[in-house]
C-alpha cells in the first residue's frame, strides 16, 4: 500500500466533524504521492522546486503516473504547482482505482461526482495497514491528515525527520487553506449576487 492509498482509506474510516472535501484531498493526495516519490528517490527538492530522478517503476499505477509526470526540463516545478496540477481531480482517481481493486464496498461518497451513495473502505488486508499505521501516528500519514482536519485537525505527535517531506506537508496545508479562502471568495460573492437580485 502506499501513502495516498492510506490516506484515502482513512479520509473515509476515520469519524471527523466534516466529510473531507473532495479538494482537499486531492491536494493532499498528490503531496503524499511527492512524498512516497521522495522516499523512492524518483526525485529531490531543491528548495521548492521538484528535481526529478530516474523514472521508476514501483509497482503501483498510480504512482507510476505520477513520476511519469513530473516536469523534467528546468525550471523544474515547484511542490505548489505540482500540487494543483496533479491534484485536478486525483480523489476520483484513486476512487476508482481502490474501488476497482475491491478495497471500497457499500455507498459512495457523496462529493465524488456521479456516485450517490456513501463509500465505505471494505475489511482488507489494505484498511487494515492504513489504519494500523494510522494508530501507529505514523508522523507521514498524520501530518497530511491533520491539513484536512482529520480528526478535527489533530496534529501528529511528532515531525518527519526529513526536510523534503516537511517542505511538502507545509506546502500542501499552504494550498488546501487556499482553496478554502477561494470557496469562502465564491460563496459570498454568490450571497452578494443573489442580495442583487432580492433588492427592491
Amino acid at each position: 500500500m502506499t501513502t495516498p492509498q492510506d490516506l484515502f482509506l482513512v479520509s473515509l474510516d476515520v469519524p471527523g466533524e466534516h466529510p473531507v472535501a473532495q479538494g482537499d484531498l486531492s491536494l493532499a493526495l498528490a503531496g503524499a504521492e511527492l512524498i512516497d516519490l521522495l522516499g523512492a528517490r524518483a526525485l529531490a527538492l531543491e528548495g521548492e522546486r521538484i528535481v526529478p530522478g530516474p523514472v521508476l517503476t514501483t509497482g503501483d499505477r498510480m504512482l507510476d503516473e505520477a513520476g511519469a509526470a513530473l516536469v523534467r526540463q528546468e525550471p523544474y516545478e515547484t511542490v505548489e504547482d505540482w500540487l494543483w496540477r496533479r491534484g485536478q481531480g486525483l480523489a476520483v482517481a484513486y476512487g476508482d482505482v481502490l474501488e476497482a481493486d475491491g478495497q471500497l464496498t457499500g455507498r459512495r461518497r457523496h462529493w465524488l461526482p456521479g456516485r450517490s451513495r456513501d463509500a465505505v473502505p471494505a475489511d482488507t488486508a489494505a484498511r487494515r495497514h492504513a489504519a494500523d499505521r494510522w494508530d501507529s501516528r505514523d508522523p507521514v500519514l498524520t501530518g497530511l491528515a491533520a491539513t484536512l482536519g482529520i480528526p478535527e485537525g489533530r496534529p501528529s505527535p511528532q515531525e518527519p525527520e526529513d526536510e523534503a517531506v516537511v517542505t511538502v506537508l507545509a506546502a500542501v496545508g499552504d494550498a488546501v487553506t487556499e482553496l478554502e479562502a477561494v470557496r469562502e471568495r465564491r460563496r459570498i460573492e454568490n450571497i452578494a449576487f443573489d442580495n442583487i437580485w432580492r433588492a427592491p
